[in-house]
């Protein structure tokens, strides 16, 4: 996987481009000046393009504007500090392939960027909550019916009120003190039968019927 990384943050660049390396990624190029950043994405063709939304001249989402309208056709993918419901939402609306955080464990960011070069889009868990609320009147038409989400267990119904918070298979299975496999076969389950592709889907139909009520317990 060869990554492209423009954030105005020297150490940051530094220290994730050693990570990445570490890891097998080639890092053609780390850059804090975003119009040298824009020209070095079409002339390197990184298979992604990791962008900071906080920077001085530009800001990511003017960069992610720029890149499309350039017709770049690789992922660009946010990496930042920002957890605002509005900088979530544009970037995705712009374009962006995934929306994740810079405080984020390190396998989890090489598993995620994995999943984006392979096709998805990838929202940090912790933000799972931010977007469904976000996106609640686009899918109200489309959403399953309660029938769908009677076919859940009730384990399925208490994991599926774990992802409307946000959080990661790991987390759900310290908190119900079952192991990150059992959580995820669980996750696919809630998947086929709400007959949905993402967290982010399952976690709007969760939020839209108010399945979980206070806590984000099963009713």
């Amino acid at each position: 996987m060869r990554v492209l990384m423009i954030d105005d943050h020297a150490l940051f660049r530094m220290g994730l481009s050693e990570l990445l390396e570490r890891r097998g990624i080639e890092v053609v190029a780390a850059v804090g000046d975003c119009e040298q950043g824009i020209a070095m994405v079409e002339a390197q063709a990184p298979d992604v393009v990791l962008l900071d939304m906080r920077m001085p001249a530009m800001n990511g989402l003017e960069v992610l504007q720029e890149l499309r309208r350039r017709k770049v056709s690789m992922p660009v993918v946010m990496l930042t500090t920002s957890r605002e419901e509005s900088d979530v939402v544009n970037a995705l609306q712009n374009g962006a392939r995934g929306y994740l955080l810079k405080d984020m464990e390190p396998d989890d960011l090489i598993r995620a960027l994995g999943d984006i070069v392979g096709g998805q889009t990838v929202v940090a868990p912790e933000l799972t909550i931010v977007l469904a609320k976000a996106v609640q009147g686009e899918v109200s038409t489309s959403a399953p019916s309660h029938r769908a989400l009677a076919e859940l267990t009730p384990r399925e119904l208490e994991i599926l009120c774990h992802l409307a918070e946000g959080q990661s298979n790991k987390v759900i299975a310290r908190n119900l003190g079952i192991s990150d496999g059992t959580v995820k076969l669980h996750v696919k389950a809630i998947l086929r039968k709400l007959d949905v592709h993402s967290r982010v889907e399952a976690a709007v139909i969760a939020v839209e019927e108010n399945i979980c009520g206070r806590g984000g317990d099963a009713n």
